[in-house]
């Protein structure tokens, strides 16, 4: 049976069911697709808006267009025979995409490409058939999500590091000094995650459960828990780095909040 990628009547039911809180079993069954590929799908092409976390979702008019642009990205060294043959020679040589893409520019090509659509070549169906991936400097079996490789200097700044942290935090000698991490679970079990707050000196814990994967209700509900105790059972808390704390800047006074 030929491969056949979603249509945007596909991708808009997907759209509908998941907003009736259906399952994916249901879902894939609904539009005659395989479980993987729903999955999949919603992976990809998903929506992700770290300003306006509570945006984040499936929406199929936004999913086909990002299908669209990667199949154009892709195709561009499909159709350009040249290019492509001197992308490949590079890549074997040991050039990265980045590399290739900034030489390019570099000598005022007429036809460039980007390095994220090198890449996009490389781990699509092509690129597998001629294994290009492990020429790569950091080979992987699949592409890292681009979102993923965002830079997060400008969240937690220097200020903020636990390098900072006073020494007698470390010692676990002064009582109100909070440690908070999230534990999250998979997409297919909701938005639903538990949170996590340990006293340093006594190791009281305190677990909560959030049904939303927002930083902003994740602060909200933690301002919850921690203001009801008087101010010297909370001088400072500290979290990693994780995406889920990045809006550590809405503590109320009087919640102190060092980052790992």
């Amino acid at each position: 049976m030929a491969h056949t990628e979603l249509d945007l009547r596909e991708r808009r039911t997907i759209e509908d069911m998941l907003n009736a809180k259906m399952s994916v079993d249901r879902i894939a069954a609904e539009i005659g697709r395989h479980v993987s590929t729903v999955y999949r799908e919603m992976q990809r092409n998903g929506y992700t808006d770290y300003e306006l976390p509570e945006l984040n979702g499936y929406y199929g008019v936004v999913a086909q267009s990002a299908a669209t642009q990667r199949r154009a990205r892709r195709r561009k060294l499909v159709r350009l025979v040249s290019l492509r043959n001197a992308v490949i020679k590079q890549l074997k040589e040991g050039w990265s995409p980045e590399q290739i893409a900034g030489r390019l520019q570099f000598e005022g090509q007429t036809t460039r490409v980007s390095h994220e659509t090198i890449y996009a070549y490389i781990y699509g169906p092509d690129g597998q058939s001629r294994e290009l991936a492990r020429y790569l400097p950091n080979r992987r079996k699949k592409r890292r999500p681009h979102h993923s490789r965002r830079p997060r200097g400008l969240v937690f700044p220097p200020d903020r590091s636990i390098h900072e942290r006073p020494n007698y935090v470390d010692t676990r000698e002064t009582f109100g000094e909070w440690e908070g991490d999230l534990m999250i679970f998979e997409r297919a079990q909701g938005k639903m995650n538990v949170a996590s707050l340990v006293e340093r000196k006594t190791r009281f814990a305190v677990l909560f459960r959030n049904n939303d994967r927002s930083t902003t209700h994740l602060m909200n509900r933690l301002m919850g828990v921690m203001e009801p105790l008087p101010q010297p059972a909370r001088k400072s808390i500290t979290f990693d780095r994780g995406i889920e704390f990045k809006n550590w800047r809405k503590l109320k006074p009087g919640i102190g909040g060092l980052v790992l």
